[in-house]
C-alpha cells in the first residue's frame, strides 16, 4: 500500500480539527451553564479576571477557557490589548438569551457518549436503543436546538405556506402537536393562535412533565395542553391541524402514525410534516450539515427506530420522495414541499 503524504496529513489534519471541536463543545457547555459568555458579553473587552469576577468563577480557569475559546473562533481576543470580546454574532449564537442558544446543541452528543457503551452493543446486535433511555442532557439539548429555527419559521413562514392554515388557526382550530418533547412548537403555536386549541402529545412522560410546566411559566396553560401518548394512538379527532416536528423519522412505525394523523383529521384538516433537510442523493448530503444529521441519526434516531417492528429505520435524511411515498400509502394524496430551510423541509399533506 502506497500512503499520499500529502493526503494522509489532510486527513490527520481533519482529526486534529474534530479531536479539538470535541473539547470546544464541553467547553462550550461549560460556558453556557457558567454564564460564562454572558458575562463576557456584560464586561468586554475583558480580561480573564474581568470574566471571572462576573462570572463568579476562578480566573485561573478563564485563563484556559478563554484561549480555548478564541482558537476555536467562538469569542475574539485583540492581541493588542491582550482582552477579549465578542463579535455581534458570535454574542447572538452564544450569549444572547432571546437568540441561538446553539452551545446547548452540544448536549445531545454528550449525551448520547453517556451511553456508548450500550449503544455500541445495540449497534453490532442490531437491537435498538430507545429515546427515553438517554441521558436527561439529550432531551434539553435537542429541545434548545431546534426551539431558534420554530421561534424564527413556524408563525412567520411555515404556516403561512400552508394553504388555507393560518385563517383557521386564527379564527380557532384545534391542533394537535405529536412528538412535541418540552413543547416549545405547541407553546409557540399557542401564543401566535390564540383562539386556537393546542394539545402536544408525546410518549415521554418526563418531557410531557417538562413540557406543562413551560406552558403554566409562559401563561398559555389555558391554550397549550399536553399529554402522554404516542404518535400511533394519540386520542381525539376532528383535528384542523395535526404537525410532527423533527420526529417521524425516530419512529418505529412511522407508517402507523401517518395512517392515525389520517384518521383524526377533520375534513379539510392537514398534515404538518416537518422534517431535516435532505437533499435527493447521499452525495449532495456530504456537507456540514449532512454530517450533523448522519451522526446524529446514527445514534440516536435510527437506534430508536430498531426498538420496535417493523424497525423502518427511516434516518434523519429521509428524503422527500420517500417521506411522500409513506404519506401516499398513508391514505395522504396530496402532498407537497410547502417550503424549507437549510435544516429543515416542510410538508403539507392532505387526504
Amino acid at each position: 500500500m502506497t500512503v499520499d503524504e500529502a493526503k494522509l496529513n489532510d486527513l490527520l489534519g481533519r482529526f486534529v480539527v474534530d479531536v479539538g471541536g470535541s473539547f470546544q463543545a464541553i467547553g462550550a457547555i461549560l460556558g453556557d451553564r457558567l454564564g460564562l459568555y454572558r458575562a463576557l458579553l456584560a464586561v468586554m473587552p475583558a480580561t480573564p479576571a474581568d470574566v471571572a469576577e462576573e462570572a463568579g468563577v476562578h480566573e485561573r480557569y478563564m485563563k484556559e477557557w478563554l484561549a480555548a475559546q478564541a482558537a476555536g473562533g467562538y469569542v475574539t481576543y485583540d492581541p493588542e490589548s491582550e482582552r477579549f470580546s465578542l463579535t455581534e454574532e458570535q454574542a447572538f449564537v452564544l450569549a444572547d438569551p432571546s437568540g441561538m442558544q446553539a452551545a446547548a446543541a452540544f448536549l445531545i452528543p454528550l449525551a448520547a457518549a453517556s451511553n456508548l457503551d450500550r449503544i455500541t452493543e445495540a449497534i453490532h446486535s442490531g437491537e435498538g436503543f430507545p429515546w427515553h433511555a438517554h441521558d436527561a442532557r439529550l432531551f434539553e439539548g435537542t429541545e434548545r436546538f431546534f426551539r431558534p429555527g420554530y421561534v424564527a419559521n413556524l408563525a412567520s413562514s411555515w404556516i403561512p405556506a400552508l394553504d388555507g392554515v393560518e385563517d383557521k388557526l386564527r379564527a380557532g382550530a384545534r391542533v394537535a402537536d405529536v412528538g412535541c418533547g418540552h413543547g416549545s412548537s405547541t407553546i409557540l403555536l399557542a401564543s401566535s393562535y390564540p383562539a386556537s386549541e393546542i394539545v402536544g402529545f408525546d410518549y415521554h412522560a418526563p418531557s410531557v412533565e417538562q413540557a406543562r410546566k413551560r406552558a403554566v411559566d409562559a401563561g398559555l396553560a389555558d391554550r397549550a395542553s399536553f399529554e402522554v401518548a404516542s404518535a400511533a394512538d394519540f386520542p381525539g379527532e376532528g383535528y384542523d391541524l395535526v404537525a410532527i416536528f423533527d420526529a417521524l423519522h425516530d419512529m418505529p412505525d412511522p407508517l402507523a402514525a401517518a395512517r392515525h394523523v389520517r384518521e383524526t383529521l377533520a375534513d379539510g384538516g392537514t398534515f404538518l410534516l416537518v422534517e431535516p433537510y435532505a437533499n435527493d442523493r447521499l452525495e449532495d448530503n456530504l456537507n456540514p450539515v449532512g454530517r450533523l444529521y448522519y451522526g446524529a441519526s446514527t445514534v440516536i434516531c435510527v437506534a430508536h427506530s430498531m426498538m420496535e417492528e417493523p424497525r423502518t429505520a427511516l434516518g434523519a435524511q429521509a428524503v422527500e420522495a420517500r417521506l411522500a411515498e409513506l404519506l401516499n400509502e398513508a391514505g395522504f394524496r396530496h402532498v407537497r414541499r410547502a417550503t424549507e430551510t437549510p435544516f429543515n423541509l416542510v410538508l403539507e399533506a392532505r387526504p
